[in-house]
């Protein structure tokens, strides 16, 4: 593993922390390769019963590193799909703890996951259409179904900055704490999952998802072919350029 991800196993849960702060945890193809693994990782390990994935008190997510993203967009191999196919399917208990930017798959990524605290200095934006590019991460589907067709618009479409309360009132959000409590509240509500009957657990997370999971592998499919294409127009490869000029 490498140092932009860290990982900590202790008393069932596995903490998994993005770990590249200069770049305010932009993820490159290195960092979802890993992703990845750690996530495979845990649903075959059956020691693990709950994932925290975290960045710090002032940072989640940037989203993607454009410059990952510009030399991943000319060779078409694109890491983060296969994180995303991998998220899509997780069967066991997962907890986030945000603060600061959550951007395109630091906002996206929390609708997989089964409970969200975020501090009150959290912002959420999901800028796809800004770049000229389409949701991922199965969001098309699991953000409306949260929100509704028109809230979901605005986020999607628009790019609407949102802040934690708003996110709380989406019910994207479970809890708004302090920047200082946000990584200690996450932990607690993983050590509370695992203490619970873990067949319980399971089964009950598996029950709900049920009609959603039928499609979304489905979504996250045509999200990607689509999020492909996009990536190979003129109109998206200007706008990221732009980024760097």
């Amino acid at each position: 593993m490498d140092n932009l991800i860290l990982t900590h196993e202790q008393d069932n849960i596995l903490t998994i922390t993005l770990n590249r702060f200069d770049k305010k945890n932009a993820l490159n193809s290195q960092m979802y390769q890993t992703l990845t693994k750690v996530f495979n990782h845990a649903s075959e390990s059956d020691h693990i019963r709950c994932v925290v994935i975290q960045g710090n008190e002032s940072c989640f997510s940037a989203g993607n590193d454009l410059q990952d993203f510009l030399e991943s967009a000319e060779s078409g191999d694109l890491a983060a799909l296969d994180f995303i196919k991998v998220l899509g399917v997780f069967k066991k208990p997962l907890v986030a703890a945000v603060a600061g930017a959550a951007v395109g798959i630091g906002s996206t990524m929390l609708l997989h996951c089964d409970y969200v605290v975020a501090a009150n200095n959290s912002k959420f934006k999901l800028p796809f259409s800004q770049l000229g590019l389409c949701p991922e991460a199965g969001s098309s589907m699991l953000l409306p179904l949260r929100i509704g067709h028109s809230k979901a618009f605005e986020l999607l479409v628009l790019g609407k900055l949102f802040m934690a309360d708003e996110a709380s009132d989406y019910g994207i959000v479970n809890q708004v704490c302090e920047p200082s409590e946000v990584l200690s509240i996450a932990n607690q509500v993983a050590t509370t999952i695992t203490k619970l009957p873990y067949d319980s657990v399971l089964t009950t997370k598996k029950l709900m998802h049920q009609s959603a999971q039928a499609n979304i592998a489905n979504i996250i499919a045509t999200e990607g072919e689509e999020f492909k294409r996009l990536m190979q127009t003129d109109e998206c490869k200007n706008i990221l350029n732009q980024f760097f000029k």
